[in-house]
């Protein structure tokens, strides 16, 4: 199912909100032929797919209540590059926190990521646009048993106290996984890999671990693996005198 059958097939659902109000999908008014050029421009490689397209034409975003707005052409609007390059944000839940997606260098749509801020971890929130879709349809539906409730209320700390999620350069390097291996090979010797290759969604890593400065973080060309730097901790003295 495209994106585009996936939002009409829900657009006559009915929800019920917090405070027991009804409410439905609000459509947001779809781009014309010549504003999706422009976006076009915009994108890897100056391309959108065309069931993308298609969307955009339908329209460029809905409103749901419980999350703000969901929009399908804020691209390179979340910045993050270090960790992905070229992203679509597609919604925020007014706390810092963010649903963006996962685009390719050629301008392929990949997966749905939820990357919080404190603490500081990415999730693989869905496998494409349409499940993220039938997830967000899933949350008006079933609230706290939802995909996107439980990742946002209780993945995220899970990950962040018991499930770093991060393969040791050392280990990385013997690895039968030329994919992997040759990654940690072109990597100082003072990072770790996060690996989400082929992970069901509600997978991730606690980015913010190994402290606030992640400059040096590096991302696979193509695959879902990032190094990043460990930094050393610095003794009290070393702290107190600033060396």
């Amino acid at each position: 199912m495209t994106p585009l059958e996936k939002l009409k097939s829900i657009l006559n659902e009915k929800y019920i909100s917090e405070d027991n109000e009804e409410y439905q999908v609000q459509l947001l008014e779809g781009l014309t032929e010549e504003q999706i050029n422009t976006l076009a421009e915009r994108f890897p490689s100056k391309y959108i797919p065309l069931e993308i397209k298609e969307l955009l034409k339908f329209a460029r975003g809905f409103e749901f209540y419980g999350v703000e707005e969901i929009t399908f052409d804020g691209i390179e609007q979340f910045g993050f590059e270090e960790f992905f390059p070229h992203s679509e944000q597609l919604a925020g839940d007014g706390f810092g926190n963010f649903w963006i997606l996962d685009v390719s260098k050629n301008g392929d749509w990949g997966n749905v990521f939820y990357v919080c801020h404190d603490p500081t971890v990415i999730i693989k929130h869905s496998d494409n646009l349409t499940q993220f879709i039938d997830h967000v349809n899933e949350f008006g539906k079933n609230g706290n048993k939802s995909n996107l409730d439980i990742i946002h209320e209780k993945v995220v700390m899970d990950i962040w106290s018991k499930n770093n999620s991060f393969t040791e350069l050392e280990n990385a390097r013997q690895s039968n996984d030329s994919t992997l291996k040759n990654f940690a090979l072109s990597l100082p010797d003072n990072f770790v890999i996060a690996d989400l290759r082929n992970k069901p969604i509600q997978s991730g890593f606690a980015c913010g671990k190994f402290g606030p400065n992640i400059d040096k973080t590096k991302r696979h060309e193509s695959e879902l693996l990032w190094g990043i730097e460990k930094q050393a901790k610095k003794s009290f003295f070393a702290k107190l005198f600033g060396k």
